[in-house]
């Protein structure tokens, strides 16, 4: 029995795939694709900035997994990070690049293809 159900795992996983949807996945933008720092993207295209607590309390995450997906983001020039002083009180606010924005723009184009192209599959 459990070498049938093996055969027929490797045969599922043999079928080709529609080569757009296949290709499609495979050339995703992982730094944005990840559901996180999508969020922190997206929040950050539709304002021109947002404090560290602001996104965290929007996002309904840790400081701690903020801090990591930020950095990546950071890393990857799709957005700034500007430390500062309210008082004694610091202020780490982000802001989304030129990079970032476009980076954006193209996951966003890239989906939207590979929405069409299931739907237009599955017709």
């Amino acid at each position: 029995m459990a070498e049938a159900a093996r055969k027929k795992s490797a045969a599922r996983r043999a079928e080709p795939q529609p080569a757009a949807h296949a290709a499609a996945h495979h050339d995703l933008d992982r730094v944005i694709h990840e559901r996180v720092r999508l969020a922190i993207v997206s929040a950050l295209a539709v304002q021109p900035a947002l404090t560290f607590n602001d996104l965290k309390q929007a996002l309904r995450i840790t400081d701690g997994n903020l801090s990591v997906h930020a950095r990546r983001l950071e890393d990857a020039g799709y957005v700034e990070c500007r430390k500062s002083f309210e008082g004694r009180v610091p202020r780490t606010e982000f802001r989304l690049t030129t990079a970032g924005r476009r980076a954006l723009q193209r996951y966003l184009d890239h989906m939207d293809a590979i929405i069409r192209a299931t739907r237009e599959g599955s017709a």
